[in-house]
Formats: C-alpha cells, structure tokens, sequence
C-alpha cells in the first residue's frame, strides 16, 4: 500500500513538502477543511510506509494532485465490478443498453472530445476520476449490450475515449494502467469492427514499449499496426502511423536511420492535402502539415540532423497554444538540436520552456525527458 504513494510522488519529482503544499492548495481552492501542513507531513509518511491506511477524504484530494487511480495510491489490484444479480435486474440492463447506442452515444462521444481538449490544455493528472468513471459507464453499457448494431456504435466509442485514457495515463507516469487501457482499447476495436481504431491503438501501445526499454518490439508492433487491415485504414491514419514508427525508429538507435527517414517519407507522401487536421472517422488522431512539420523536426532531432532546426523553429512560428504539452515537446526538441550543435545557451532557454510546460500540464513523461535534457547541459 505504501509503495504506491511513494512512487507516484517520487515519479512527479515532488518531495513530501511539495505534495503537503499542494494537498493545501488544493484545499483552499475548493474549500475543503484538512489538516495543518505539519500533520499532513506526518499522514503522508505513515501512507508510504504502510502505518496508515489512506482515507477516502484524503484519496480525493490525491488522485488528481497525482493523476493515479484509488487502486494506484494504496498498491491494490483493481476490483472487479460486481456482476448482476437477479434475471430481472439483467434483463433491465440489456434492454437500457438496446437503446444506448441512439440516445447516449453522441454524448460518450462529446464527453470524451471535452476530456481530449481539457488533457492538451491543462494536463492529464486531474482527470483521472472524470476519466475512470467516464470509461466505467461505457463498459456497463457494452456489457449490456446484446446484439452487434447496438454494440458497435458503444464499442467504437470506447475505443476511442481508451486511447485517451492510456495516453494521459502514459504522460503521468502510470505504465500499467496505461498498458491495460491500450489492451481495452483493442478489445473495443474488435467488438466495434473498425481496423482504424486498431490499428491506432496498436501504434500508440507501442511507445509504451519504447518507453520501457523495448525499441525493437515497438518498432515490431507499429508496424505491425500498419498491416491491419490497410484497405480498410484512413490515408491520414495511414500517415499517422508511418511517422510514429519514424519516431520509434530514431529511438531504437543509429542503426534505424535509414528506416526513419523512409518511414517520414512515407508519411509526408500519405498525408492528405486537404486542409483538414482530423477524420471524420478517425477523431482520435491530430495530424495535418503543421504537426507534420513537428513530428519531422523530432525524428530529426533524435537524429543528429542539422536539418531538425528548420523544422522545429518553423514548427514554433505557427505552434498552436493549445496543445500545451505537445509544446513542451517541442521545446525538448529544440533542446536536444542545439545541444548536437553545441549551442548551450539556446539550449538552456529552451530547456527552461520546456520545463515549466511539463509542470504545468503535470507531465511525468516530459518531466523525465527535460531531466535527460538536464543531464546533458
């Protein structure tokens, strides 16, 4: 129990008295009466060593202070939810889920875009229960539901509102939720019939494993993400998946050059010139020639290449604000261009941007890669 509140506080870089100050903060914003900063402390270090069990009070405040689920915080294996007892009760279910699919569906469907503009904005770590409970409610309808039309609508849309989830879950530090989210996403996919929201799983599943320690077996599965199903997979997809497997290439090492610099060029050849940034049927993915022009100046960048400036400074030029943690990416990948050019300074005003980015949305993911950064100035 204690381990799990002791990771996810050292994985935020935050000491004990930093997350006594927000535990405050946070309390004052919303009114709440908790203890005084030095009892807190003292809750806090019999939490992480298992000589206090963490109450439920105290769990709100600290699930999206750390973007970690009930079951994170206190080490515990998620429950299973309770199955339905009694015919009547079961057959009162299914026949709410037979008529779902038309009235609720539009508003997972909102929901979940409103959840995707909060995350690029504002972060992932103080979403967690609107997430958990958002992707709880789709489940129970898609348990529920008996036959495929009224399934695939609720499955498509909780595929889509998965991938979200294992992302943000991903960006905080979570890797086994977010692993378990990709797997509930696939699963959605299936029920659903839709090779794009698949094969978008699959390729987004596979940073989970670069992150790991895994390049190769990401490599493996983007690609093998791009092999579902092709005929049946969005051009702009189709480019979406070739410039993540550019990005995972330049990851795995020097001996992937060549298939990154293929893989962009199969991306930029497979986007659409259409002025659009997302599918009608694939709202999942933001990719248009803007994020293109990013995603290019970051593959670059791993890369060693002196080219990866002109990307990533004409990527800046027209960087929308709103996708704040996309833009402390950015920053790390300015970053990471001056330093191969030995430009220290330009390196340290960058890095800098990209740090107070990282804490703003509460990324653990880029924190990491800003303290990589860190190391090598």
């Amino acid at each position: 129990m204690a381990k799990g509140l002791r990771a996810i506080r050292t994985a935020r870089g935050w000491s004990q008295d930093r997350l006594v100050h927000e535990m405050r903060r946070f309390a004052e914003q919303r009114l709440l009466d908790i203890a005084a900063a030095a009892s807190l402390k003292t809750y806090i270090s019999e939490w992480e060593n298992g000589r206090r069990a963490i109450t439920d009070r105290y769990a709100a405040i600290l699930r999206p202070l750390l973007g970690a689920t009930d079951a994170e915080l206190r080490g515990e294996i998620e429950a299973q939810e309770p199955q339905a007892d009694g015919y009547a009760d079961l057959l009162s279910r299914i026949d709410a889920a037979g008529s779902l699919s038309e009235s609720m569906v539009p508003s997972f469907l909102a929901q979940t875009e409103l959840l995707r503009t909060m995350d690029r904005q504002m972060g992932a770590t103080g979403l967690v229960d609107q997430m958990n409970g958002h992707l709880a409610a789709m489940e129970e309808a898609l348990t529920f539901a008996v036959l495929p039309g009224a399934r695939r609508p609720i499955a498509t849309a909780l595929a889509g509102a998965s991938t979200l989830a294992a992302w943000q879950a991903l960006d905080a530090g979570a890797v086994d939720r977010a692993w378990r989210r990709y797997e509930l996403a696939k699963k959605a996919a299936q029920d659903a019939e839709s090779p794009l929201y698949l094969a978008h799983a699959m390729g987004e599943q596979a940073y989970v494993l670069a992150e790991a320690g895994r390049p190769q077996l990401a490599v493996e599965l983007v690609r093998d993400a791009q092999r579902t199903q092709v005929e049946r997979q969005s051009p702009r997809l189709r480019a979406w998946l070739a410039a993540a497997e550019a990005e995972l290439c330049a990851a795995a090492g020097p001996e992937m050059e060549s298939a990154a610099r293929s893989a962009l060029e199969r991306a930029t050849a497979l986007l659409p010139d259409d002025g659009e940034t997302r599918d009608a049927d694939m709202l999942s993915i933001f990719l248009n020639t803007g994020h293109l022009t990013r995603w290019r100046g970051n593959v670059l960048a791993k890369l060693g290449d002196a080219s990866a400036m002109e990307e990533l400074y004409a990527s800046l030029d027209t960087a929308d604000e709103s996708f704040v943690r996309a833009n402390s990416g950015l920053y790390c990948d300015l970053t990471q261009a001056h330093l191969a050019r030995g430009e220290l300074d330009d390196a340290r005003s960058h890095l800098q941007k990209a740090r107070l980015l990282a804490n703003r949305t509460g990324s653990v993911r880029f924190r990491r890669r800003v303290e990589l950064l860190t190391g090598r100035l």
